[in-house]
């Protein structure tokens, strides 16, 4: 019985090894079971670190093996802290489903805008760490279907409205 038990824990040992170096080397960069998570400073436009009340970080994958090695490999990804708050600002009458910083996506589910009729959703993607038009990318659906160009247009310039507010009080504090 005694060995039975002592082949089970090794099989076991050696399962979670092999779960662990699945994805210890892809091409480009680390991935496996142990993810390590780095914050860095805030940058001067209007980027911060996720630490810091923002959605921007360096993040590195690693697989267990990396614990040993040197660390290398790291990787960042920005997002303008002021456009990712604006967004969850102007459309917080849309229930978050998803939010992810690293890759600057929010996916939100069905809501009704205060005084209107019909129901949005909503996936945004925030590219960049510029305060700028091009970073933010929206995109809306109603359960009718599409929503007219204008519709989207209006949410963006509202959301981009918002983030310069937003940086205007964070410059007077």
């Amino acid at each position: 019985m005694t060995l039975h038990r002592t082949l089970k824990l090794t099989l076991i040992l050696v399962l979670a090894t092999a779960v662990a170096a699945c994805g210890a080397r892809r091409q480009g960069g680390g991935g496996g079971l142990f993810n390590r998570v780095t914050v860095g400073t805030p940058h001067a436009d209007g980027g911060a670190n996720l630490g810091s009340d923002s959605a921007v970080t360096n993040y590195s994958k690693s697989s267990i093996w990396d614990v040993f090695g040197s660390g290398t490999g790291d990787q960042t990804v920005n997002v303008n802290r002021y456009i990712w708050a604006a967004t969850l600002d102007v459309l917080n009458f849309l229930p978050v489903q998803t939010v992810d910083p690293f890759t600057g996506v929010i996916v939100t589910g069905y809501g009704t805008p205060p005084g209107g009729g019909r129901a949005y959703r909503a996936t945004v993607h925030v590219r960049d760490p510029a305060l700028d038009a091009r970073s933010l990318n929206v995109s809306l659906q109603s359960r009718g279907g599409s929503v007219s160009a204008g519709t989207v247009r209006a949410v963006e310039d509202a959301i981009l409205a918002r983030a310069r507010q937003l940086r205007i009080a964070d410059k007077n504090f």
